[in-house]
């Protein structure tokens, strides 16, 4: 197998690799990018005798782009209908920022009778990240509208911002700036649907996964970075690993959110020690 969709029931066709055999491993990714995001990890594991798998979210890079059902529980039930399709069992789920979310509703709902095995959290958006009375380190939602109106006043150059910027922590001094890391952030996100992408910013926002996060049994490793200007820690990982039963944290300092692509070496030595302990 290398590529093809899936059709859901709402009649969204879901793009997906699967490429290898052994243990699976499943790969979400974030706003608003698509399942190409993984490149790093995609071969690497591969590599490594694992059969793995990624797919483009609803709205997203090659999927079709979808007017409604963007939100959270369509986005883990779309999960759950590729799984079945796949025969998924005893496979690992690994989600980033947004798919982190994702992985925490999927494992939470659907993830029983053996179909999940472990799961991991990087720069993941839970708990919840909208600032409330109940969250009161979050942020304002002055900043999620913000990102609503620039994605709906120049989604292109919105596009150029984010990853030139604070995603990978370009806009540090001394870092290490890859264009073509830029480029692809781009690319994906311009292949996928306006509607679906401003509807997401809500689902990562204001989504809580608290309940989802206590569910979730199998062991999940949560691994975030300390200078993460995307998703803060202090407001994410740190209370993640407090609501987990069986959680381990990893902080990495210094840094970025995008830390899979700018540090994939580092991100695939623990993750192998991880799937493998």
């Amino acid at each position: 197998m290398s590529s093809s969709t899936i059709t859901t029931k709402d009649g969204t066709q879901i793009f997906y690799k699967d490429w290898g055999t052994g243990q699976p491993i499943v790969f979400h990714h974030g706003w608003p990018l698509s399942s190409d995001d993984w490149d790093a990890q995609m071969l690497f594991f591969l590599h490594q005798g694992y059969r793995v798998i990624a797919h483009d979210r609803r709205g997203h890079g090659r999927s079709s782009q979808t007017a409604t059902g963007n939100e959270m529980d369509t986005y883990a039930a779309d999960v759950a209908a590729l799984t079945e399709h796949l025969g998924l069992k005893g496979a690992i789920h690994v989600g980033h920022s947004t798919g982190g979310g994702e992985v925490a509703r999927y494992v939470a709902q659907y993830g029983g009778h053996g179909r999940v095995s472990k799961a991991v959290l990087i720069g993941a958006v839970p708990p919840i990240m909208v600032k409330s009375d109940k969250n009161p380190g979050g942020l304002p939602l002055e900043v999620f509208d913000g990102f609503r109106a620039a994605l709906a006043a120049n989604r292109a150059q919105f596009f150029r911002d984010i990853p030139a910027g604070p995603f990978y922590g370009f806009n540090r001094p001394g870092a290490a700036v890859s264009q073509g890391v830029i480029d692809n952030w781009w690319r994906q996100g311009m292949m996928g649907g306006t509607k679906a992408h401003y509807d997401c910013i809500k689902a990562f926002s204001e989504t809580d996964f608290t309940e989802d996060l206590k569910k979730i049994e199998v062991p999940t490793l949560v691994m975030h970075g300390d200078d993460d200007q995307i998703v803060p820690i202090a407001d994410s990982a740190e209370l993640s690993i407090k609501l987990l039963k069986n959680g381990t944290l990893k902080v990495y300092n210094g840094l970025p959110h995008g830390m899979a692509t700018t540090h994939a070496d580092v991100i695939n030595a623990d993750l192998l020690a991880f799937f493998k302990a």
